[in-house]
């Protein structure tokens, strides 16, 4: 079965009452899990930049913007809460190793690499150490990146995912690559999954699981028009609907393989090859 992760990230904004909407989204479609970002900003970001000037509903710095954005640990227990209720996973993808040992007391059932940390070997160490289910994203980044990340992995007898990425925002399909799936599949003898970053449908989700995709991840919004730099690479409520009836029609589509004579077609059979006999 393809495991389906609605990527939540920041496009929360920063409230508790749109993060929960989103939940519910996701629930309703029939997601997997649902997916956060953690950032102790301070140490992912300079403090030139963090000082630089941007407009936000925060304020008029990248800091203010970015604090924004951050929820805090009383904040993830709402969200840790409301999805035990709502009887959904979630994990979140830490930027730092602070972040990553503040939320194991949430004791989630797996771990998420981003793509912009998959060379923080140090960060990746302490992900490895904890042994949880690992999505590890390979945006940005060569094979011999992929490969240090895998030998952590493996050192710690961690189990992990690779998913198959292109970190632009939105990512044009030219870009989607496919092919890279079987690829990675073949060198590092694990499943691959499709995080996906480009706007509009599902069409290249879809086309992931067909060449072998083992989990799909796609930001979901309530509007892609509002602020923030993930919504336009979203998808809207209608739009999770759809992507999940997909993916689980194509699965049974794919079948498993084996050659038989269906009961369906035994009728057929009989009645088109009654001559031959």
């Amino acid at each position: 079965m393809v495991f389906i992760t609605a990527e939540i990230g920041i496009n929360h904004n920063g409230s508790i009452v749109l993060a929960k909407k989103l939940i519910d989204v996701a629930v309703s479609a029939g997601c997997d899990a649902v997916k956060f970002q953690k950032r102790t900003v301070n140490k992912v970001y300079s403090k030139e930049l963090l000082d630089s000037p941007r407009e936000s509903p925060w304020g008029t710095t990248q800091r203010k913007q970015k604090e924004g954005l951050e929820f805090s640990l009383e904040q993830y227990k709402k969200i840790d809460k409301y999805c035990k209720r709502k009887k959904i996973q979630w994990y979140v993808s830490c930027w730092d190793i602070d972040s990553q040992i503040q939320m194991r007391k949430f004791k989630t059932k797996y771990n998420k690499v981003a793509s912009a940390m998959l060379t923080h070997h140090k960060l990746l160490e302490v992900i490895a150490e904890e042994k949880k289910y690992t999505f590890i994203s390979t945006g940005m980044s060569t094979m011999r990146d992929i490969e240090k990340a895998v030998k952590i992995f493996r050192k710690h007898k961690c189990p992990f995912e690779l998913m198959h990425t292109n970190s632009s925002y939105p990512m044009i399909i030219e870009e989607a690559n496919l092919s890279l799936i079987e690829k990675l599949k073949s060198k590092f003898k694990c499943k691959v999954g499709y995080s996906g970053h480009e706007s509009g449908g599902d069409l290249v989700c879809v086309a992931a699981v067909l060449v072998g995709a083992t989990s799909i991840e796609r930001h979901i919004t309530i509007d892609r028009a509002l602020y923030g730099s993930d919504q336009a690479a979203s998808l809207e409520p209608a739009g999770w609907v759809r992507l999940v009836r997909d993916i689980k029609a194509i699965e049974k589509m794919i079948g498993d393989g084996k050659k038989k004579i269906w009961e369906s077609e035994k009728p057929a059979m009989k009645k088109l090859r009654e001559r031959l006999v």
